[in-house]
């Protein structure tokens, strides 16, 4: 006869709670930055499975309202959730019908609340996340990395070691959109050599008083480096 347990039993029941321990399905790197008249963001399309890069058409940045542009790396379902969650906020703040609605900066703080919740919990979203916008002409950058951070240009994953040394040395203020779009192709491309998660396809958004979300395409790459060929010739004690 099979036992019955109790409803509250800690051999289990059917309330049990539910964690994810550890993210399945990832994204790598997002890179924005400040440009003259407002926000560039770029994100590659990879869906790595483990170290399996399973798929190849991943979206991970989203419009959010009518100021706001989210890129997102880690836990794609956890993305899916976190979207679900602005969606809910949209709605309602649309429904004042009041001729005022949320700026990227009220929805980055909303989501370093959640985050910040969801991490107490012991139940965290595996994701860190980039938050662009421009509202009334101010344009508003940041990211959360389990902390809150503004900047004039930003990064996740590996985009934090290897793309942002390079915005740091070419970033200006004044930068127009085309050399905007150059500077992020070249940390994309740089990311591409030396990030194996990462794919070559991505996508590039801009936001101003509206968000534009570009068509995927791929970057020219140079795989005839001699480092690349013989990556260990030279090196003092490698295999």
């Amino acid at each position: 006869m099979a036992l019955k347990l109790p409803q509250n039993s800690l051999l289990g029941s059917q309330s049990d709670s539910q964690r994810t321990l550890y993210p399945y399905v990832t994204g790598t790197s997002v890179v924005a930055l400040k440009y003259k008249d407002g926000i560039l963001m770029a994100a590659d399309m990879g869906g790595s499975y483990g170290s399996t890069l399973r798929y190849k058409s991943v979206e991970r940045l989203k419009p959010i309202g009518k100021h706001s542009l989210l890129g997102a790396s880690g836990e794609i379902s956890d993305f899916q959730e976190i979207l679900r969650y602005l969606n809910e906020i949209i709605l309602y703040d649309n429904m004042w019908d009041d001729d005022n609605s949320l700026g990227p900066k009220e929805v980055h703080n909303y989501l370093t609340r959640v985050m910040y919740n969801r991490r107490n919990m012991f139940n965290p979203l595996w994701n860190s996340l980039v938050l662009g916008g421009v509202k009334n002409g101010n344009k508003y950058l940041g990211t959360y990395d389990w902390c809150k951070l503004e900047d004039n240009h930003v990064a996740t994953g590996f985009g934090n070691h290897l793309a942002r040394p390079i915005l740091r040395q070419e970033w200006h203020e004044n930068l127009s959109f085309e050399d905007g779009v150059k500077l992020l192709e070249k940390c994309m491309r740089v990311l591409l050599y030396r990030d194996r998660s990462a794919v070559n396809k991505l996508q590039i958004a801009k936001i101003t008083e509206g968000v534009t979300i570009h068509e995927p395409y791929s970057l020219k790459t140079y795989w005839e480096f001699s480092t690349f060929e013989n990556p260990a010739e030279g090196a003092i004690g490698s295999w």
